[in-house]
């Protein structure tokens, strides 16, 4: 009997798991730029005393999904989207390099051309600094280009370029703030490319969500419900005993 408790609860533990992240997902299918989380549930055999008869289930995450979103046009020359893979670089809150597809861009009260979550943008020598401006143009190589207060049409002036990496998939992780890291230097990478005035979309499957999101809670139920087997059979047994005694 404690080993079917064992097994449904341990069931039980690790699909709630698998379901916080399908929640997650959920709660950022309208999230500029964001790569949906991948868990996967694995069969993992109880070795001890005989064969390993018994098998419990246990949730591991499989990395991000990064597979490009849709790209949706916006107009603001503030906006650009990742063309295909690759990452835009910013400095995170520990002031370390960090990667990430959102690039719905604004500029500070300080001048820092940030990104929606106020982290700094990177270009080819630090932080970007946006002088005051009339005009600014992102190009598709991520140069960025203002026509500075009180100058022509003729007068425009490259500021930096955004730092554009691709680093290898496989080493990749992702922070508690949604940002990528990896151990391995990603240099600056020309073959990625912007699309300027325009946002990539989360790539969250909404509908396959949905469905994974009702699979799991089916799930769930079925394992409490041998939970509650269990303690039925143990309490028929146990007045068993009593009578017979």
């Amino acid at each position: 009997m404690d080993r079917m408790i064992y097994t449904a609860m341990a069931g039980a533990r690790q699909t709630m798991h698998r379901q916080a992240t399908n929640n997650h997902n959920l709660a950022n299918v309208d999230t500029t730029g964001f790569r949906a989380a991948i868990d996967a549930l694995e069969s993992m055999p109880i070795y001890g005393p005989g064969h390993p008869s018994r098998v419990h289930v246990t949730d591991r995450s499989a990395g991000a999904d990064l597979t490009p979103g849709a790209i949706r046009t916006t107009g603001d020359p503030l906006h650009v989207a990742v063309r295909g893979q690759g990452f835009i670089a910013v400095q995170d809150v520990d002031g370390e390099e960090a990667w990430t597809r959102d690039g719905d861009l604004r500029v500070s009260a300080l001048g820092l051309l940030e990104t929606g979550a106020g982290l700094p943008v990177l270009g080819e020598g630090g932080p970007i600094t946006v002088s005051p401006y009339q005009e600014l143009s992102i190009g598709a190589d991520g140069t960025i280009s203002i026509r500075p207060l009180g100058q022509g049409a003729g007068g425009l002036a490259v500021l930096d370029r955004i730092r554009l990496v691709n680093p290898d998939p496989a080493s990749l992780t992702r922070n508690e703030r949604g940002l990528f890291t990896s151990d391995v230097e990603a240099p600056p990478d020309a073959a990625v490319t912007l699309q300027n005035g325009a946002l990539e979309t989360s790539n969250v499957d909404r509908m396959g969500a949905m469905v994974t999101m009702i699979e799991l809670a089916r799930r769930f139920e079925t394992q409490i419900n041998l939970l509650k087997n269990a303690e039925e059979t143990d309490s028929a047994a146990t007045s068993l005993l009593r009578s017979e005694s």
